[in-house]
């Protein structure tokens, strides 16, 4: 009797006990007690824990009106209400007693950096370019200028470099194992290619083209802003890093929101016939023509905030002359660099996990398992050992490709990418192209292509693409073909991927590029 009394105690929480821990309005008070009276009875849920998720999803309805989870619909009439009357309901002392006090994840104290000139180097550290009468000028000197600074060690240049900021789009930097060059990483940490791969065969474009069309648009989501209410699997969000530093905290919930969407630019998820010729130990998967899932995306707005800020920094701490001031460092002995390498670490699992949202939640709208997955970064930072001692290898838009490496080279919307194994050339400090790269710049093809040009050869090509716009036409990249055949010494391949349906953004030329 005694167990039953606790029971019914429990069930029975009454309005003032939930409108002490904020000013809920009175309309709202039937919605509470009916979800209350849920979670007491169904879940069995104790008083306390029932006031604590309360109060947890009054500070930020947002968070859980764009999850799933006990509260959902509930936070979503809150987080309505703040974006009608422009006002958050503020928790009360009581309320706030409620929340749990946040454990920062323990890291060594170091000391902050100080600014300091450095001078470039009289004479550059030599290196190896790689399909060199395809890459434009302005690339060579932004890697003429990166093996320059003091702290570079190595450097390559991939077929498919193009300018960016600071070491150029198919750039390879090997530095001193304790400087880390945040532009050398890439303004969208972690980008990285995902491929899954499915037992079903070429014939379903023809059979049920309409489902394929269908799991692209229902599962996934693009732009600068995109979030997503519906998760697979949230356990990247555990990881302690999140308590490390104050901006990985502050931008904890932007990236559970965007965890499972992609970006803008060449961002993108396609379905397509994975062709593989000969079976391959390391590939293992036996010839034959396969349906397969490919995806390129990275760490989102997270990532993107997080090169920013320390971008920034380096810029003010390590001072170069003016042709080299995006290759600004960190020192991984200070603060800044340390938390930098947190961040960057854990932007490449958010990256990662991002992938796999997008591709778990697409394998179960079509009711299948994939054979295997294959996936690689390649905008990051690696430890590793190059000539017999420990360096830091920066690869901006470039695959990382030691011996049995397993990567992904992609094409365009209408050329083929390739599923390749890495041979360990040390000319080209392990790595390889990231894909075709560009011939020219997006200001370029908006006033070159047309939309008729680009409808013309994505029909010859038999694609059907959602979204996109001008400036990822096909015609606007290199000849993968070009590109891969530069490289025969670098990778072999193994598989090669011919894109059908391609999602990506939908045109918005106000919107800014994460690629």
């Amino acid at each position: 009797m005694q167990r039953i009394y606790i029971r019914i105690k429990e069930m029975n929480i009454a309005i003032k006990q939930i409108t002490a821990l904020a000013p809920i309005p009175d309309d709202l008070h039937d919605a509470f007690l009916r979800v209350a009276k849920g979670l007491t009875e169904r879940a069995e849920y104790p008083t306390e824990k029932v006031l604590t998720l309360f109060a947890q999803m009054l500070e930020n309805p947002k968070k859980f009106a764009y999850s799933k989870n006990k509260v959902t619909n509930l936070a979503k009439k809150i987080y309505d209400l703040q974006v009608e009357t422009g006002q958050a309901l503020s928790l009360t002392e009581e309320g706030r007693a409620y929340i749990p006090k946040e454990e920062f994840m323990q890291i060594d104290e170091k000391p902050k950096a100080t600014p300091t000139e450095f001078n470039l180097r009289d004479e550059n550290v030599a290196y190896k370019i790689y399909g060199e009468s395809f890459i434009e000028q302005g690339a060579l000197n932004q890697m003429n200028t990166a093996v320059s600074v003091p702290i570079s060690v190595a450097g390559a240049l991939m077929p498919d470099a193009h300018q960016g900021y600071g070491l150029p789009i198919g750039g390879v930097l090997a530095t001193e194992a304790d400087k880390i060059i945040p532009y050398a990483v890439g303004v969208d940490i972690a980008c990285r290619m995902c491929l899954s791969v499915f037992d079903i065969s070429a014939d379903i474009f023809k059979r049920e083209p309409h489902l394929l069309k269908r799991t692209l648009l229902e599962n996934t989501k693009f732009g600068m802003g995109g979030e997503t209410a519906r998760k697979s699997d949230t356990s990247v969000m555990d990881k302690p890093e999140w308590t490390a530093t104050k901006i990985i905290r502050d931008l904890k919930d932007k990236a559970y929101r965007q965890l499972g969407t992609s970006g803008t630019g060449n961002h993108f998820v396609e379905w397509g016939l994975l062709e593989v010729a000969e079976q391959d130990d390391l590939l293992n998967l036996p010839a034959g023509t396969y349906l397969a899932l490919l995806s390129h995306s990275g760490s989102r707005g997270f990532g993107g905030a997080v090169a920013g800020y320390y971008s920034k920094i380096a810029m003010q701490k390590t001072v170069l002359p003016k042709q080299a001031a995006h290759l600004a460092w960190l020192d991984l002995n200070t603060e800044e660099g340390q938390e930098y390498w947190i961040a960057m670490n854990l932007a490449g699992d958010y990256a990662s996990a991002n992938h796999h949202e997008i591709h778990a939640k697409i394998a179960k709208a079509i009711s299948e398992k994939p054979l295997l997955m294959v996936e690689n970064h390649h905008n990051f930072a690696w430890k590793e050992q190059f000539n017999g001692k420990e360096v830091l290898v920066h690869r901006k838009g470039a695959t990382p490709a030691g011996a049995n490496d397993l990567g992904i080279i992609p094409g365009s919307m209408t050329a083929p990418g390739f599923v390749v194994r890495g041979l360990g050339n040390t000319d080209s400090i392990n790595s390889a192209s990231h894909g075709a790269g560009r011939l020219m710049s997006r200001t370029a093809a908006f006033n070159s292509v047309t939309k008729n040009s680009m409808n013309k050869i994505l029909n010859e090509h038999g694609i059907e693409l959602i979204g996109g716009d001008l400036d990822e036409a096909p015609m606007v990249y290199k000849d993968i073909n070009e590109v891969i055949s530069a490289q025969t010494d670098l990778v072999k391949v193994l598989a090669k991927f011919t894109p059908k349906i391609v999602r990506m953004a939908d045109a918005n030329r106000k919107e800014g590029r994460e690629d």
